[in-house]
């Protein structure tokens, strides 16, 4: 698991995918391939999508069949996602998917920790997510650079994505079966947001705190009411933090010093 605390502590910092990340994903990666060897039928898998799910795809086109499903759900619209947003997304796919569930190549996985740690960001818009089935257009524009189609925003510049693999030195890699279901299927934009508003949020609080300890010298009040006791008997815990911030933002104050008559 990760946290809230974590991501904003490893936003700027590149990241590898641990051995046994690696491990996960390659087995439930070799379990998918021995049930298409045996050449049943599988919703997503060989088949079609929605209404098509009796349409048995060739295993020749399977590859194509991904691709196509990324492309068709690439339409959304609206201002340009920012990109702390967009290494929000990018980090937090790497992790659902490093869990090794969803049947995709370590490869493919290791293509978005790339994209991570050579900060090129796919260009997302902001307008049309599901939310349902997944984040289903913001996620298909954030994988389609990987087979190298789309947009990116590399070094401030907005490219084709081919262009930039090519100066970087990374070949597009096209999807395997099951592939594009897995990359579409996903909370990552949603998560990303809130991820952001709650950083953002406490910042915000850490603001307030040193608000409060500067009004509370600036009105010659007294650090009683901060102090632990009190705010025990409640006991709430996120007042019991900013009492205890408050408190030690006081520490030394010469005001806080100055005898008063109460």
């Amino acid at each position: 698991h990760i946290s809230i605390d974590f991501l904003k502590a490893n936003a700027n910092k590149p990241f590898n995918i641990s051995p046994a990340a690696f491990s996960r994903i390659a087995d439930n990666r070799k379990y998918l391939d021995n049930i298409l060897k045996k050449g049943d039928t599988y919703y997503g898998i060989n088949t079609g999508f929605g209404s098509l799910c009796n349409v048995r795809v060739g295993d020749d086109e399977l590859s194509q069949l991904q691709e196509n499903l990324v492309c068709s759900h690439a339409c959304g619209m609206g201002e340009e996602v920012p990109e702390e947003i967009v290494r929000l997304m990018l980090l937090l796919k790497v992790h659902g998917l490093s869990q090794g569930y969803s049947g995709v190549r370590t490869e493919i996985v290791q293509r978005l920790a790339d994209f991570y740690n050579l900060r090129i960001h796919p260009i997302i818009y902001e307008l049309g997510s599901l939310g349902a089935s997944g984040d289903l257009a913001p996620l298909a524009h954030m994988c389609l650079p990987i087979f190298g189609k789309g947009k990116v925003r590399y070094n401030g510049q907005v490219r084709e994505a081919a262009d930039v693999l090519k100066e970087v030195g990374l070949e597009p890699m096209p999807l395997a079966a099951k592939e594009g279901l897995a990359l579409l299927n996903g909370t990552q934009f949603m998560s990303s947001h809130g991820t952001w508003a709650l950083m953002q949020s406490k910042r915000l609080s850490a603001w307030a705190d040193v608000i409060g300890a500067l009004s509370a010298d600036a009105f010659m009040a007294k650090d009683e009411p901060f102090k632990h006791p009190i705010h025990r008997v409640r006991p709430h815990k996120g007042q019991i933090d900013t009492a205890q911030r408050i408190l030690q933002l006081l520490q030394g104050s010469a005001i806080q010093a100055v005898k008063e008559e109460q």
